[in-house]
């Protein structure tokens, strides 16, 4: 059997929900894999003038995604810098949190919880049974060093990648790290608002080098097909290093927009999507539907059922599927059309948005 099932698990996990300012529809499903390692995060208030969206496609199992999902969104809103009003510094920040959280014993604890290691023999969660602390208190802020068994455990060898938009009045701000997207429609044209992160890329091939780490066959140190990723600590050992230079490094792209009347919707999915759809084929088919569809979920199955192979024997269209879709109510006031690149630490000056008609900066 493989990695694939002998047939496909084609049941979906659908959402749906709005606010004043936009609303949004979501779906996810396992597909031809043998488990399902995506999750995703949907928080239209995350405040009262913010809405939080996330997808998380994890590889090597399912803990890192499902870590992201739980507490990515929670330390945006922490950092500092969110309450000032700068976004792009408290997501980024969050992104490299999560790397540092899942060390040590909490953090295998947490993801022991997370990846569901029973016991079969107790029914006890492995590594709980010894704690001296009891429940824990899950709030944000506390977050303290724990000692036990694991408390030199340097984090999952498993990954994820983590694909982030968050709207603000009439600001979007994305943050990307691996190969999950988010393209924005724009009086029906697709513009890609995240850049997948592949190791072939010249700036992170260089990065990789620099690091001790090697590509071959498209894949980091033989393995990785991915150069950015949350969680994936065995490409993150070298201690000379800062966590952005890094063989694989969780900081991610951010790009904030100016939202206008022009902007229909943003989409945001894996890579079992854009494996088998452009950004701009699935724009179009998304309006398509739209003809005819109000419910946005039901338009989010259609495109999973669409890409979902008849069978294994090309690949594509066999990987977990998670996609979510928000569409902004008109009008939206006192914006201009224009899309400004933040640049994380390692990266250039410039980052190459296609297509190129929105200004990139």
């Amino acid at each position: 059997m493989g990695i694939y099932l002998s047939t496909p698990k084609t049941d979906k996990l659908s959402e749906d929900g709005e606010n004043g300012k936009l609303r949004y529809g979501l779906s996810s499903m396992q597909g031809w894999r043998a488990s399902m390692e995506d999750a995703h995060a949907a928080f239209p208030d995350l405040d009262n003038s913010t809405s939080f969206f996330g997808v998380y496609d994890g590889h090597g199992g399912k803990v890192v995604a499902k870590f992201c999902a739980k507490y990515l969104h929670q330390q945006v809103l922490k950092h500092e810098a969110y309450s000032a009003g700068d976004l792009g510094t408290s997501v980024q920040k969050a992104f490299f949190r999560m790397d540092e959280m899942m060390r040590g014993q909490r953090g295998w604890r947490e993801l022991a919880v997370l990846g569901d290691k029973i016991n079969k023999f107790t029914g006890m969660i492995e590594g709980l049974i010894w704690s001296p602390r009891g429940e824990v208190n899950d709030q944000v802020d506390d977050w303290a060093f724990e000692e036990g068994p694991h408390s030199d455990f340097s984090g999952p060898t498993s990954g994820s990648t983590a694909c982030v938009a968050i709207i603000r009045n009439n600001q979007l701000v994305v943050a990307n790290a691996g190969d999950s997207r988010c393209v924005i429609s724009r009086k029906g044209q697709a513009y890609n608002l995240s850049r997948d992160h592949k190791p072939e890329l010249e700036v992170e091939k260089e990065r990789i080098l620099k690091a001790g780490g090697f590509i071959h066959a498209g894949r980091v140190n033989g393995s990785l097909n991915l150069a950015r990723a949350i969680g994936d600590m065995e490409f993150k050992q070298n201690k000379f290093l800062p966590a952005e230079k890094q063989i694989v490094t969780a900081s991610p792209d951010i790009n904030t927009v100016e939202l206008c009347d022009d902007d229909d919707f943003i989409v945001l999915a894996c890579d079992g999507i854009w494996d088998c759809m452009s950004s701009q084929q699935l724009v179009d088919f998304i309006h398509e539907q739209l003809n005819s569809e109000t419910k946005l979920s039901a338009v989010c199955e259609k495109v999973l059922d669409r890409c979902l192979a008849p069978s294994t024997v090309g690949g594509e269209g066999c990987d977990n599927m998670t996609m979510i879709l928000v569409q902004f109510k008109k009008p939206i006031v006192g914006s201009s059309p224009y899309v400004e690149s933040q640049p994380s630490p390692s990266e250039p000056a410039e980052m190459e948005l296609n297509p190129v008609e929105i200004e990139s900066k």
